[in-house]
Formats: C-alpha cells, sequence, structure tokens
C-alpha cells in the first residue's frame, strides 16, 4: 500500500459546495496551509470559475515558496471525471452542457489536475489510511497471513454515495460512473431506487410515518429518540434507521458478490451505526431461495461488525489449516472460511475524501514518471 504519510510531494485541493468552496493543500497526508474559504458562485459560471481559479492562487501564494505537484479534489457528478469534464450539476445550477474543468486548471497552474467524484475517493482514502489499514494491521497483530485488497465505500447522508476500490487501485469505470449504488434496487420498494430508502429524507419520511407525525425532525433527533436521549415516538425511530439498513443491505448483498469486498460506512447518518449494522449484518446473513424453495446464503462470507471487540476476535482468528496433496507428501494452506469485514469509516468522511484525492494525484504522478521513464528507454 501507498505510504501517503512519507511522500513530501505537495497537492491543492477543493471541497466543493455549493455555497462555498474550500482551498488548501497537502504534504504527507497532512493540510500545510489554513483553508481558504470563497463563495462558490454557484448559479454563475464565469464568477465560479474565476472564484476556483483565485482559490487555487491564494493556495500558491500560501504555500510561499514551495511548489505543488498536482491539483486533485472532489466535484459533484455527473461528469466525465477521466478527462475532467463536469456535466449539469444540481447543486451548481451554472455548470450545464460540459465545463472542461480540468483541462483549464491544467492549462492555467501547468500541473497535472484529478477531478473525481467523492463517494470514489472516500474509499479510496479509506483504502490508503483508514479502514484496510486498519484490518490488515490487525490481521498481522494476530499473526495471520490474510491480507484485503478490495474495498466497498458507502455514504449515507443527503443521499447514497459509493466507491470501489480493487487490487488496491480506485476502480471507476470506464464511463466515469462506478460505484453508483444509489441507483441499486430498492428492496423494500422495488420499483424505485435504493437512495429513496437511504437518505436524510428517508429517515424522516419513516420516522413521520411511523410516529403519525407531520412534523421533519432531523435524523440526530431521530437518533436521540430512538436512544431515549430525546422525547418521541422510539419505536418509530428505531424504525426509521432499520428500513435504512435493510435497503443498504440488500444493495451490499449485490455488491459483495460481484466485488467479494470488505464494507466502510461513511456520512452523517454513520453515525447511527449501533441500529444500523446489526440489522445489515442480519439481512446478509439471512437466506435467498431459488424457484424450487431451496433456501441458499444470500452472501457467501461470513460477515464481521470490527468495530464489535467480540466481532472483531472473531473476525481475526485464524481458520487456516494444511491439507495433503493428493498423492503427495506436501501440504498446502487452506481457509476454510470466508469472511467480510463492515465498519465505520476510521478516518471521518471528509477526511477520507482528502486524503484519497491526494494518494490519487500521488498515484498519478508515480504512474506518469513510470511511463516517462520507460518511453526515454525504448528511445535510447
Amino acid at each position: 500500500m501507498r505510504d501517503i504519510l512519507g511522500d513530501e510531494r505537495i497537492v491543492m485541493t477543493l471541497d466543493a459546495g455549493g455555497t462555498n468552496f474550500v482551498f488548501s493543500a497537502l504534504q504527507a497526508g497532512k493540510e500545510i496551509i489554513t483553508p481558504i474559504t470563497l463563495r462558490s458562485h454557484s448559479e454563475n459560471l464565469e464568477k465560479c470559475l474565476r472564484t476556483i481559479v483565485e482559490g487555487f492562487n491564494q493556495v500558491k501564494i500560501n504555500l510561499e515558496h514551495k511548489v505543488p505537484h498536482a491539483i486533485s479534489f472532489a466535484f459533484p457528478g455527473p461528469a466525465d471525471y477521466k478527462h475532467g469534464v463536469i456535466g449539469d450539476l444540481i447543486n451548481l445550477p451554472a455548470f450545464r452542457g460540459g465545463i472542461a474543468l480540468g483541462p483549464m486548471l491544467e492549462e492555467l497552474f501547468e500541473i497535472p489536475t484529478l477531478i473525481n467524484n467523492d463517494g470514489d475517493l472516500f474509499a479510496y482514502g479509506e483504502s490508503v489510511a483508514g479502514f484496510l489499514p486498519f484490518i490488515n494491521k490487525s490481521l498481522e497483530c494476530a499473526g495471520s497471513s490474510k491480507r484485503y485488497k478490495n474495498l466497498i465505500g458507502i455514504t449515507l447522508g443527503t443521499g447514497y454515495g459509493g466507491g470501489i476500490v480493487v487490487n488496491n487501485q480506485i476502480c471507476l469505470g470506464d464511463n466515469s460512473a462506478a460505484g453508483e449504488i444509489w441507483l441499486t434496487r430498492n428492496f423494500l420498494k422495488s420499483a424505485v431506487i435504493a437512495e429513496e430508502s437511504v437518505s436524510i429524507r428517508a429517515i424522516q419520511r419513516v420516522y413521520s410515518e411511523k410516529s403519525g407525525t407531520s412534523f421533519s425532525l432531523t435524523p440526530l433527533e431521530i437518533f436521540e429518540i430512538a436512544s431515549e436521549k430525546r422525547d418521541g415516538n422510539k419505536s418509530a425511530a428505531i424504525a426509521a434507521f432499520e428500513e435504512l439498513a435493510v435497503a443498504v443491505a440488500e444493495s451490499l448483498a449485490n455488491a459483495i458478490a460481484l466485488l467479494d469486498a470488505p464494507v466502510v460506512i461513511g456520512g452523517g447518518i454513520a453515525g447511527a451505526s449501533k441500529f444500523i449494522i446489526p440489522k445489515i449484518i442480519e439481512h446478509l446473513s439471512g437466506c435467498i431461495h431459488d424457484l424450487d424453495g431451496k433456501a441458499m446464503p444470500r452472501v457467501i462470507s461470513k460477515i464481521y461488525d470490527v468495530d464489535n471487540d467480540q466481532q472483531l476476535k472473531s473476525f481475526l482468528a485464524n481458520s487456516q489449516y494444511e491439507v495433503t496433496i493428493p498423492f503427495s507428501n506436501k501440504k498446502v494452506v487452506y481457509d476454510k472460511e470466508k469472511r467480510i469485514a463492515i465498519g465505520i469509516s476510521k478516518l471521518g468522511t471528509s477526511t477520507a475524501v482528502c486524503l484519497g484525492a491526494y494518494a490519487l494525484a500521488l498515484d498519478y504522478l508515480d504512474k506518469t514518471n513510470l511511463y516517462e521513464e520507460i518511453n526515454t528507454r525504448e528511445l535510447r
């Protein structure tokens, strides 16, 4: 895995919101300037683009004599991330018809510019500096040779985001559309998308329906009701998070069947994990049937909540033993149990996105340098 904490190259970053843009710079995985916040002017394209340029210019000034090597940040979709072209955005209405933001910044600042989806960068950040290192270090300390190289990252908040890491590399897809888990079918309402049950509005809707109230509470307030820290309908509050959990679980069942990877959860709603993760595991540990009614596991692997000490201990327990090769006296190791870890972000969602952007820029620079080195050798 990449050691981003030991890399001295500097990458300029941007946290792009509909109201404000926050600019910064990272070195060795740490912020090295005070973040710069500018109004986004999301309703006016020229003002918005000039604000982005101004923000990065201010970052360069604050870096003093230090030279940035790349620009890397998350920007809302839809977009052609590989070419740095932003499509029609909801929260930045000035972007219509395709805006070549990445190429513009590369031309102005003369350094590589990488733009990606926040769900993808969240997953990548957790793979290089958060959830995957935690799992693999825990396995190492337990004396296991098992290591994980893949990861499914999901974010639970205003919407339902996702990202995928395969063999320690971010997976963007051929059309910059990998990880769009929000579009999976809703297990509870088969005619609609999963996000209709996995979002802030979904929690509010279910609580209102179950409690018979018309006023809108925040997910935090509903969580406090479920935790008996606020007056309200406790059973309705728990049901709101459990419905979300079941919808998440079914979409993850399909993702795990294809990717066979651990799952890390981020986003504001992840704070209610004590109501969400047990229900996800319950669903994933259940059965699905064929047309003859034969039951089979919903997922092949056993799922463990690695934020639970007892389940972490079971996840780390050795299930390997040696088997003899037929017609030989030699032996090979056989791991008899397939295991998948699930847990909450080890970095925090924003930090994971930022570190994902940083790590991706370093990876791009390394690959570009290697490509140039190979070409130089061939010319010689």
